[in-house]
C-alpha cells in the first residue's frame, strides 16, 4: 500500500489550471464577440460616444498613456474597433486549442489582455462594469500561471476577495433591505436584466427570500475564509460558491461574470479531488516548477495592493497609497468589487419614443430589457447588451445625470444605422423621426393571477417625462 501511495501523482493543480485557461479563453471570446456586434453603435464614428472624440489628437505622452493605456491612442476608426474586437474573438479560439501554459498560449493571453484593456479604457461609461475589471485582473494573473500550489493560491485570494468584498459592501452600505434580510424580495424584478426563472422565484413568500438573503451573506462572508484554509474546507467553499453562482446565472443575465467566477473556484480543488470526480482525466499538462523569485514578487505585490483596497472600504487611506492604487487601476490589476451594495426596491424604465408630427408617438424597443408587457424575460448571458444595461442605470437618476443619453437621442434623430442596430425594433422603418422624447414608467412583475388573466409578465404605470420632446430643428 505504501508503494502504491508513493506512485500517486502529487496533489497539485494541473487539472484546475488547464481547465481554467479554457474557461478564461471562452470568457474572453464572449466578451469580445459581445462588444464586436455593438462596437460601432456604442463607440464608432456614428455611435453614441465616438472614441475619436474622446481622445485628444496626436500620439499620447507617457503620462497620458499610463492614465489610459489603450491601442486606440494610435488608431481610432471603426476599422480599428472591429479589428480589436474580432481579432480578440479569433485569438480566444486559438488560446482554447493551445497547450495549457505553453509559451504560445501565454503570448496569446498577453495580447488578449492588452486588447481588452484597450477597449475598457476607450469604452467610457459603457465599459465600467465590475466583470470587465474582473476579466482584466484574472487575465493579468493568468500570464504568470503555472500549475503549482503558490500560483493557485493567487487565484484563490482573488476569488476570496471578490466574494468577501461583495458581502462587506452590502453590510457597509447600511441598507436596511440587507440588514433586515428582505433584499432578495425585491432583487429578482428590479435587477437590470432578469432571466426567465426570475418571474416565478419573485413570487416566493417573504420567509423564502429572507432565508436566501441570509444564505448569500453566508456564502460571501464565511466561505471566503474557508478558501484560504485546509483542503477539505476549500472544497466546501468551492461547492458553496459554485452553487450560488449557478443560482445567480439562472435568475439574471450577468454576462460571463458567473462563468468566470465558477472558473476561479476550480483552484479550490486539487488534482486528486478532481480525478475522483473523473473531471479532466484527459488533461495531462506538465506542471513546470514556478520561478521562485517571480512568485514571491507577484504574490507580495498583489497581497499588499489587495490589503490596501480592503482597507479603503473601512477607513480613509494615506494619499500615497491612494496614488499607488490609482496608478495600477488604469491597468485593472487589482480592483474593488461589491455588486448591489444598495438594493433597488422599485423598477423604473425609460421608453424612448419617436414621432413625425409631435402628436403620435411610437416606441423604440430594446432587445432584452423590459418593454412590451407581454414579453417574458430572456436569456442573453454570457453576452451583454450594453445599451440595455446602461438604460437601467439611467433610469435610477435623471437625464441631467446621464449626459450620454442626449447623445443617444441625437443619433436617433440623425437615423444612425449603427445605433439603430442596438434596438430590437425602431418605428418608421428605421427612418429618422422628426421628434424624440423619453417617458419614465414604473414596472413590476405581474402576479400569478394577473399573468393568468392578461398573459402579461409585467405591469407598468406612468411615472412622468424623463426627457421632453426634442428635434434637430430641421
Amino acid at each position: 500500500m505504501a508503494t502504491d501511495r508513493t506512485q500517486q501523482p502529487p496533489s497539485d493543480y494541473t487539472i484546475a489550471s488547464a481547465a481554467f485557461t479554457i474557461l478564461l479563453a471562452l470568457a474572453y471570446m464572449a466578451a469580445f464577440a459581445s462588444f464586436g456586434v455593438q462596437a460601432r453603435g456604442l463607440l464608432g464614428s456614428q455611435g453614441i460616444l465616438p472614441i475619436e472624440q474622446y481622445f485628444p489628437p496626436g500620439a499620447p505622452t507617457l503620462r497620458l498613456f499610463l492614465q489610459a493605456p489603450t491601442l486606440f491612442w494610435w488608431s481610432r476608426g471603426d476599422l480599428s474597433l472591429m479589428a480589436v474586437a474580432w481579432g480578440g474573438v479569433a485569438l480566444s479560439g486559438v488560446a482554447i486549442l493551445a497547450k495549457p501554459h505553453s509559451g504560445w498560449q501565454r503570448a496569446i493571453f498577453a495580447i488578449l489582455y492588452m486588447y481588452y484593456l484597450s477597449i475598457v479604457n476607450a469604452g467610457q461609461i459603457f465599459m465600467e462594469y465590475q466583470w470587465d475589471f474582473l476579466l482584466l485582473e484574472t487575465g493579468f494573473l493568468t500570464l504568470f500561471l503555472v500549475p503549482d500550489r503558490w500560483r493557485a493560491m493567487l487565484f484563490r485570494v482573488l476569488l476570496a476577495r471578490l466574494m468577501m468584498e461583495s458581502g462587506m459592501a452590502k453590510l457597509l452600505s447600511h441598507d436596511a433591505n440587507w440588514s433586515n434580510l428582505t433584499a432578495l424580495a425585491y432583487h429578482y424584478q428590479t435587477q437590470p436584466l432578469p432571466a426567465p426563472p426570475a418571474w416565478a422565484i419573485a413570487q416566493l413568500p417573504l420567509w423564502a427570500h429572507r432565508f436566501s438573503t441570509a444564505a448569500v451573506f453566508a456564502v460571501e462572508l464565511i466561505l471566503p475564509l474557508l478558501m484560504l484554509g485546509p483542503r477539505r474546507l476549500k472544497q466546501i467553499a468551492g461547492l458553496g460558491t459554485i452553487l450560488l453562482q449557478v443560482l445567480i446565472l439562472l435568475t439574471g443575465n450577468y454576462t460571463y461574470f458567473n462563468f468566470l467566477s465558477i472558473g476561479l473556484c476550480l483552484f479550490l480543488f486539487d488534482d486528486e479531488y478532481l480525478r475522483r470526480l473523473r473531471f479532466g482525466t484527459r488533461i495531462n499538462a506538465v506542471a513546470r516548477p514556478a520561478n521562485g523569485r517571480v512568485t514571491i514578487i507577484l504574490s507580495t505585490a498583489i497581497v499588499l495592493v489587495s490589503a490596501a483596497e480592503i482597507w479603503g472600504m473601512f477607513s480613509p487611506i494615506p494619499p500615497w497609497v491612494e496614488s499607488a492604487l490609482r496608478a495600477q487601476a488604469s491597468f485593472g490589476l487589482v480592483n474593488r468589487y461589491g455588486l448591489f451594495a444598495v438594493m433597488t426596491t422599485t423598477r423604473s424604465e425609460i421608453e424612448i419614443e419617436g414621432s413625425m408630427d409631435g402628436q403620435t408617438w411610437l416606441p423604440y424597443v430594446f432587445p432584452h430589457k423590459p418593454g412590451p408587457l407581454g414579453r417574458a424575460p430572456t436569456w442573453i448571458a454570457p453576452l451583454q447588451p450594453r445599451l440595455d444595461w446602461q438604460m437601467w442605470f439611467a433610469a435610477l437618476g435623471s437625464a441631467r445625470d446621464n449626459p450620454w443619453f442626449a447623445r443617444l437621442l441625437v443619433r436617433l434623430l440623425e437615423g444612425s444605422k449603427p445605433v439603430l442596430a442596438l434596438f430590437e425594433r425602431a418605428p418608421f422603418g428605421g427612418a429618422p423621426p422628426k421628434y424624440v422624447r423619453a417617458m419614465r414608467y414604473r414596472y413590476r412583475f405581474t402576479s400569478f393571477e394577473e399573468h393568468r388573466r392578461t398573459g402579461n409578465w409585467w405591469f407598468r404605470e406612468s411615472d412622468g417625462t424623463y426627457f421632453p420632446p426634442a428635434s434637430l430643428g430641421r
